[in-house]
């Protein structure tokens, strides 16, 4: 459950690998903070983080029940921060949650489901000792800039789905399997947005608010994630609007598929109508009758009814019927 359990100084500089047990003896010497790394915690290990960096109780609540809506909340002089996470797993869009405490001399990230390790943010941030010198909040913007950088792939995964589904689409043969994609997708696509608008609001407040948290040298890096998450956000939306344009678009050519079809069907059925009609005269049973003593009776009925139909079938043609 304890992915990494970190010891900084203030120049930016690792210290090294600690235990929980060792956070309070670190945090006694001065310019040094605590980077800890968490992956779906049982309570009596939040516990032991809560007594350690006096981290408010409500915060440890939501920190161990997950399932939380994305938002950032003030715990005097700390912050706690709830981000959705997205992972592509099997093909499947899956979600997760990341939990995140700052405070002025700590840093504590909670993964639950699915996320990938924070590891690479940290050693990025760990090759920037001038940036890390600037304490917890630059773990945080690595952290926050590792998470919406995740969800580019994935955005463009989508993009690249899209692009052949539109081919599906206009295929001479409709498939069942291409309009439950498109739902499927538009579906995924709809949860992915829940999750990252907020996510704009959060990242705005970092830029804006919190001097005693977020030193000023440091805002102008939260900007460009909320510039990243702001062009995933409007891809995003612009997917969604193609997705709903694709599946009316086959709707539209289904309906237009099966009228065509209708049209074919009533052409043929009036070319066998008039047959049927003029040969059902010949069973009525009347006496008088005078075709019928005449020897070319037959082949002129015949002929008759060949001219009908082949009448009927070039108008029904140069009507785009048949």
């Amino acid at each position: 459950m304890v992915v990494n359990c970190v010891a900084y100084r203030h120049d930016g500089t690792r210290i090294g690998d600690i235990t929980l047990d060792a956070i309070s003896e670190v945090l006694k010497e001065p310019d040094t903070f605590v980077w800890v790394g968490l992956h779906e915690p049982d309570e009596p290990l939040l516990l032991k983080l809560q007594e350690e960096f006096d981290l408010h109780d409500l915060a440890i609540e939501d920190a161990h029940k997950a399932h939380q809506r994305t938002k950032i909340e003030t715990y005097g002089n700390s912050l706690f921060l709830v981000v959705q996470t997205a992972q592509l797993v099997g093909g499947e869009l899956a979600f997760g949650e990341t939990h995140i405490f700052l405070g002025q001399r700590y840093l504590v990230t909670v993964r639950h489901g699915a996320s990938l390790s924070y590891a690479p943010a940290r050693r990025a941030c760990e090759h920037a000792p001038e940036l890390m010198s600037n304490g917890p909040s630059y773990g945080l913007y690595g952290v926050l800039d590792f998470i919406v950088d995740n969800l580019l792939p994935i955005v463009r995964d989508f993009r690249e789905e899209l692009h052949q589904l539109e081919t599906d689409v206009f295929a001479e043969t409709f498939k069942r399997s291409t309009v439950k994609r498109l739902y499927d997708m538009q579906r995924d696509l709809m949860t992915l947005r829940l999750a990252v608008a907020p996510l704009q609001d959060i990242i705005s407040q970092l830029v804006r608010l919190h001097p005693q948290l977020i030193p000023d040298e440091l805002r102008a890096y939260f900007r460009d994630v909320y510039d990243h998450v702001f062009r995933v956000n409007e891809s995003i939306g612009a997917m969604r609007e193609m997705l709903a344009a694709a599946i009316n678009v086959n709707l539209a050519l289904v309906t237009f598929g099966q009228n065509e079809v209708m049209k074919r069907l009533a052409g043929y059925a009036a070319m066998l109508a008039a047959p049927t009609l003029i040969t059902s005269w010949y069973g009525m049973n009347f006496h008088h009758m005078p075709e019928l003593d005449k020897p070319w009776a037959y082949p002129a009925m015949i002929a008759l009814v060949v001219g009908v139909v082949a009448g009927i079938y070039v108008w029904l043609k140069r009507s785009r019927w048949l």
